[in-house]
């Protein structure tokens, strides 16, 4: 995956909610960077189901550590991968307002300088 991105990722160990057809699903991140981030899934349908393989959409809501502001994010299903029983998804962002996109590239370049 690092070369599908162009821009840094760093560590993002947090719970979330991925949006499939409107239903939230617990899933947890692994990494973020400006453009999307990586997330694994806990619990949620299989692979058969709709928008979960690549090129799908799903939403994501989440809060970065250190914030209270809740991101909503839209994004596009770039990887599918499976490791073991878990699957894991490489998601590129395509909707994100624009205050939170800025609190993501401050979350990662304060990372990238500590």
């Amino acid at each position: 995956m690092s070369s599908c991105r162009k821009s840094p990722r760093v560590a993002l160990d947090i719970f979330l909610n991925k949006f499939i057809e409107g239903t939230p699903f617990l899933c947890r991140s692994t990494d973020i960077s400006a453009e999307g981030m990586y997330v694994g899934t806990l619990i949620e349908p299989t692979l058969d189901a709709a928008n979960e393989t690549e090129g799908g959409t799903v939403g994501l809501q989440f809060q970065l550590p250190g914030t209270e502001e809740v991101i909503y994010a839209e994004g596009e299903i770039i990887r599918s991968q499976q490791r073991k029983r878990a699957v894991g998804y490489g998601i590129k962002f395509t909707h994100l307002a624009r205050r939170h996109q800025a609190l993501i590239e401050n979350y990662v370049r304060v990372r990238l300088a500590a």
